[in-house]
């Protein structure tokens, strides 16, 4: 595992859990707005943490954590993820994936072998715009498709959720996000935030009222859209 960050203790990234966040490098996606740019474009600068080290900090704070947070980058472009979260779940922990969804081979096996709690999925935009966030050559949106079919199958609790963007995103594409994920049981927005570590820096967020009418615009399709960070 590819391991570039550590956070010891979160109380909002995994629902209901006290948690600590792994951060892994690397990524198929190139969106401009993202904030871990240093792990999308050049994780062998970012130093790493050994996973053993990772492993040794959750057995000293077993009793106080209750799950882990694996994000990234793109967690399922580690190839030893799979035997990474068996040795976390043998600690007792609950795992909860990042993911943008993009291999949903690898999801399905990992949710059909008993390796996740819960998967946060990221909505980067409408599905007639979704390359244009994503910036993925030979783009396919079949495998987006796939892996949101599969979460709204219902084999364990998940969300998505969208980083909403001013410049990216207009109020017309949450009309088509909404038909396109109705139903599902959380759709969380979030308002974009500035950071050093942004691939393009100078966007900027909706305003709080404007975010209002956005997540009017889904509540009919979407009924638990909730807008997660507003200032």
């Amino acid at each position: 595992m590819q391991i570039h960050g550590f956070q010891k203790t979160t109380l909002l990234d995994f629902p209901g859990k006290v948690a600590c966040t792994v951060f892994t490098g690397g990524c198929n996606f190139r969106c401009p707005f993202c904030h871990n740019g240093n792990l999308v474009l050049a994780p062998a600068d970012v130093p790493m943490i050994g996973q053993e080290t990772v492993l040794a900090q959750l057995k000293k704070r077993k009793g106080i954590l209750d799950g882990i947070c694996i994000t990234g980058g793109e967690p399922m472009l580690q190839a030893d993820l799979p035997d990474f979260i068996r040795r976390v779940k043998a600690l007792g922990l609950s795992v909860k994936l990042d993911t943008n969804g993009y291999q949903p081979d690898i999801l399905e096996t990992l949710v059909r072998d008993g390796l996740l709690d819960y998967v946060a999925m990221d909505i980067k935009q409408c599905p007639e715009k979704y390359n244009f966030i994503s910036q993925v050559r030979g783009f396919d949106f079949g495998k987006i498709k796939a892996s949101v079919a599969f979460l709204m199958d219902g084999t364990l609790p998940f969300e998505f959720r969208t980083t909403v963007v001013k410049e990216l995103h207009e109020k017309e594409d949450f009309e088509a996000i909404g038909a396109w994920l109705k139903g599902a049981p959380a759709y969380f927005l979030q308002p974009y935030r500035d950071s050093e570590q942004v691939i393009l820096p100078g966007f900027s967020s909706y305003s709080d009222a404007e975010l209002v009418q956005i997540q009017d615009i889904l509540l009919s399709r979407i009924p638990n859209t909730v807008i997660r960070g507003m200032t």
